[in-house]
């Protein structure tokens, strides 16, 4: 089943359109807006030339395309604006998600730094009590030496 639309072009030649013929771009628009802009076209254009009415056609044609326009032109301006919204939401959802990494990252370092801290802090104690130790070690062996200096004499 084809559907095909028909509107007169400008030289007054009718034009179908052939729904599976042609790429269709997203408007926006509905089938009842589409049909009454196509209806618009074709009174437009069937009106006589020596008309009394083109003039009022004309003017009437031109609100309502002005209106059409704007409303297309506000729908496109909104789907932008959706769109940029979207964006930036999934911006700072991946920012958020790679700040989510980092922080964990940076909290293993910081687990691993403080386990070496740890680890260091105890190895110090250990080291200035083996210090002590050897001191008071060399301290008797000192007076025991100069003891037997002492005994010697």
């Amino acid at each position: 089943m084809t559907m095909s639309f028909s509107a007169m072009r400008f030289n007054h030649e009718p034009v179908h359109f052939n729904r599976f013929e042609c790429p269709v771009q997203e408007t926006g628009l509905t089938t009842a807006e589409i049909q009454e802009l196509l209806s618009l076209l074709q009174e437009g254009n069937a009106a006589s030339p020596n008309s009394g009415s083109e003039d009022s056609n004309r003017a009437v044609y031109s609100v309502d395309e002005k209106k059409l326009r704007r409303k297309t032109s506000n729908r496109e301006s909104a789907r932008r604006s959706r769109w940029r919204k979207k964006r930036h939401f999934e911006d700072l959802t991946n920012d958020v998600n790679r700040l989510k990494v980092e922080n964990r990252e940076l909290k293993n370092r910081l687990g691993v730094v403080a386990q070496k801290c740890h680890v260091t802090w105890r190895e110090n104690d250990r080291l200035t009590s083996e210090s002590l130790a050897l001191r008071a070690r060399l301290s008797d062996l000192y007076w025991n030496f100069v003891a037997m200096q002492m005994q010697s004499q």
